[in-house]
């Protein structure tokens, strides 16, 4: 009998600028990237790179990416509502807030 063993591997990494070991064509996509941010204003660039084997469609890759932003744009949602709390806690109860000295 045949034992069959599924192999799949997925590396993922977002990064926010050139690594230490970027090629010259790199430094330079980060600089226009740097560059275009300033122009926008707001945002921020990331790249991300994303390996599947086997291979899924960019399709679904894309819907995965979606998804994970959706969850992180609940996350910061949670922690905007949070420090709105907090800031109003420190401004109707700031004797609670104040830090102690020790002497």
């Amino acid at each position: 009998m045949k034992v069959y063993k599924p192999e799949w591997q997925c590396t993922f990494s977002v990064n926010e600028g050139a690594e230490e070991s970027a090629n010259w064509k790199e430094r330079v996509a980060w600089r226009l990237r740097a560059v275009a941010d300033r122009l926008d204003g707001v945002g921020r660039t990331l790249k991300i790179d994303c390996n599947v084997t086997p291979q899924v469609s960019r399709e679904e890759v894309d819907t995965c990416l979606g998804k994970g932003f959706e969850v992180t744009q609940q996350l910061l949602t949670q922690l905007a509502h949070q420090q709105a709390c907090e800031d109003v806690m420190r401004n109707a109860k700031a004797d609670l807030f104040e830090e102690h000295s020790s002497t």
